[in-house]
Formats: C-alpha cells, structure tokens, sequence
C-alpha cells in the first residue's frame, strides 16, 4: 500500500487537511504501508515557501510523519511535459484556443448538458479529448460507485498554452509515477476525479483505490470555518492544545471507531483505523469537546512534563509551583497564564473586580481581618493559612467566599485564580501581606 497527503501550499494547514494527513498516516502505519508527501505548488502565484514551511511544521508537530518526500510538483514540469507529448502524438489531446465565451456558445448550440467538444488547432491550451460515448465510473471505498455521463463532461484543460500543467492532469500523472495505490482526501476533490481517471484512461493506466472524506463542520452544521474558532493546526497550537489531543481528536471525526472508546495513542488508532468505517456523513469539529479531551490530556502528562511543556508555551521558567496548584483547573496550555501569571507577574487590573469585593459594603474591615490572621499564621503553609482564613470565617460569622474572594483580589487582582489557601502560600507571607496591603490602600483602608 502506498498513500499521499498532497497538500497545496497557499495558506496554513487547515484541520481538514490536518484530518486527511493523519487518515493517510493512520491508514499505512495500520497496514504496513507508504506515507509520501507531495507539495502541489504549481499555483505559482498563491503558493510560497513560507507557507511549504507551515504545513511541514505542523505534520511535524502532530508527530505525522512521512516516509518519503517532500516532492514537490513544480519539480516535475519536465516529466509532466513529456506525458503531454505523449497524449497529443496518440491523439488524446489537442491544442484549442477556446474561451469560456466559446464554450458557452456551445452549449448554448448543442444543448448545457452537453460536455465542450473543440476541434484541433495549431497552438493554444491543451484539452483532453473525451470519449462521446460511456461513462466515467468513480468507484469510493466510503461513497460507493458515482457514474458521470462522458457525453456532460467537457473537453477539459490539462496545460495551459505554455504547457503548463493544470492541477486534474499533474495529480493524475504524479499519483500512477509514485505508485499511489489508494488516493484519501477530502469530499471537495470529488469532482475532480473523472477528469483524472481520463488521463489515466488516456494513457492506458489502472486508476489507484479512491475514497473521499466528509467534509468538517461546526456545531451549527456549517462548513467549518474562522467563525468556529481555530480553523488551522497553528492557531490550535497558539491556543495551547496538545499535539496528542489532537490527534486523538481529529482522528475521531467520522472514521468509526467504537462510540463507547474515545481515547487511544496514535499506534492504537493505526490498528485499528480502517477506510470502510468512515462514514459519508459530515463529521462536527465541536471545539469544546476538543478542549475537555485536551484537559485530560494535560493532567494525565504529569506534573515535570506538564511545566516543561508550559515552560516552552510561555518561553518562563520556574513555574512548577504554579502548575501544581493550577493542573486541575486549566484545558489548555494557554489557559495557564491567564490563571496563574499573578503568581509572577502580580496581579492583574480588574475594577470591576475589586468594586464586586473589596469596594463592597464590609469589603475593607473583612481584608483587614484576613491581613491580621495571615500576619500571625506560623508556619506560612498551606494547613496554617487555610487555618488562618477558616478562623476569620467563623469570627465574622460570614460565608467562605465573602472572606475568600477579596483576599484573592487582593493577590491576584481578579475573582478566578487557583486555590486561595494554596496560592497564598506560594506567593509567601510577606508577598501576600504586601498585595493585601496595597489593595487597603487602594480602597483607602488602614491595614495597621
């Protein structure tokens, strides 16, 4: 078996495309097959390195690897040449001048559902003769046999008139020179395919395995898309999600696995992926669903390996007490920083916040009675703080919270942030006293 992602370089890797990467991967790691990864760059105007790079740092990045390439269609303009000779000496194809006003007119003449049919000329665009007669008969391993009268499809354009190939005829030609058994890519290439089994028919050639993945949408059933949120590999990994998570993910989108199993390593979905189980249903990319999966994830990567990874995430160091208190709170790497940047940073500028707590009716007297138990708690620890705070509770005779968020406001400038009893201890008693003691002075209070 041998399979190919044939992404086309003009812009990020989208999940989609991510998706059919990882089912081309999925499939021949699972069948002891070959991954090749060809770069179809011949938009020469839309295509560049910058974007090449993107999409090989993000197959990198999901730990998609490939066992040969990249090869780069722009390269093979010599080879595709020659193919083209070929079909015009045997008579398959021919040069035509024909505009889309041409064939307009005639359709008009012989009827719309009539396919193009020119006549042979001395120069021009290539066009590829179509059989009068028949059908072109796409078999899909996922959507069954899709007929396609030859008589409604047009003459089409394989090269322009400098002879240079257009997209159905060089992936016709690159998919039978690398040996490409089965073709996995998504639904929107599904009318590309007759053309393409035309020049294969043209040359004589058996047609690879065909199977055509559904389309991703969003929740709302629209095709996926910016509005969804994260619409390609590098803006999931600028929100903070795992390599792994994604994977799983994706990978979950219509092919069929168990309904009762939702996580497996990348191995495990190779053995047990298999291409007539996809459905020909669209898949739904829900972005919250990916981000509870991302949140076991994390936890489950332990506490070293988590700080490594939010270390690199954020470009700190030194934050493995704030991952301590915060593993279970956050889904994200970027979720962290967010929560727990106080700890470094300070606290952060939430009026709204401090109005809601400190600013309240009672909010300065309760600060200045959680300033002067924390003043006393000896040893500065998580049991001696909680303590300490649990005291001021009884004392007033007030619920936790209302002793709780405003010393949290204080520390952390906002109402959400790890554990109080826990971030007040990392943070240090003379840290801790010093916050509170600016945020009396902010609303005016005396903390002595």
């Amino acid at each position: 078996m041998r399979v190919r992602f044939a992404p086309s370089p003009t812009g990020a890797l989208h999940i989609g495309g991510a998706r059919t990467a990882l089912y081309n991967w999925l499939l021949a790691r699972g069948q002891g097959g070959t991954l090749v990864l060809r770069i179809e760059d011949t938009d020469r105007e839309r295509s560049t390195p910058e974007n090449v790079d993107q999409i090989l740092d993000a197959l990198r990045w999901l730990k998609i690897e490939w066992d040969e390439g990249p090869v780069f269609q722009s390269e093979r303009a010599e080879r595709h040449g020659e193919v083209l000779q070929e079909l015009l000496e045997s008579g398959h194809a021919y040069h035509s001048s024909a505009t889309a006003q041409d064939v307009k007119a005639y359709k008009e003449e012989h009827g719309h559902d009539r396919g193009f049919r020119g006549e042979p000329e001395a120069e021009g665009a290539i066009r590829l003769h179509v059989p009068d007669s028949g059908e072109t008969v796409v078999q899909d391993v996922i959507r069954g046999e899709t007929r396609f009268p030859n008589a409604s499809l047009d003459d089409p354009v394989i090269a322009r008139s400098d002879r240079s190939p257009l997209y159905n005829f060089a992936v016709a030609i690159d998919d039978h020179d690398a040996g490409i058994t089965h073709v996995v890519r998504g639904e929107e290439h599904l009318s590309n395919t007759p053309r393409q089994l035309l020049v294969l028919q043209a040359l004589g050639q058996a047609p690879p395995v065909y199977a055509h993945l559904p389309l991703l949408h969003g929740p709302d059933g629209r095709k996926l898309s910016k509005r969804h949120g994260a619409a390609s590999v590098q803006e999931l990994r600028a929100d903070g999600y795992l390599p792994e998570a994604v994977d799983n993910y994706i990978a979950l989108l219509g092919a069929g696995y168990a309904p009762d199993e939702e996580y497996f390593t990348l191995d495990e979905l190779a053995q047990r992926f298999r291409l007539d189980r996809v459905s020909k249903n669209p898949a739904v990319f829900d972005e919250v669903k990916l981000r509870h999966m991302n949140g076991r994830y994390l936890r489950e990567l332990g506490i070293d390996e988590l700080t490594r990874r939010l270390e690199e995430f954020t470009g700190r160091s030194g934050l493995r007490g704030a991952v301590e208190i915060s593993a279970e709170k956050i889904q994200t790497l970027a979720d962290f920083w967010p929560l727990s940047g106080f700890v470094f940073d300070g606290p952060v500028d939430d009026p709204a916040a401090f109005e809601r707590t400190i600013g309240a009716d009672g909010g300065v007297e309760i600060l200045q009675a959680a300033r002067e138990a924390l003043s006393q708690a000896d040893p500065f620890d998580e049991e001696t703080v909680e303590a300490a705070l649990r005291g001021v509770v009884e004392r007033l005779g007030l619920k936790p919270g209302k002793i709780f968020q405003p010393v949290r406001v204080a520390i952390s400038g906002t109402t959400a942030s790890p554990g109080i009893f826990e971030s007040v201890t990392l943070i240090g008693r003379d840290e801790a006293l010093a916050r509170i003691d600016r945020a009396l002075g902010r609303a005016g209070g005396d903390h002595r």
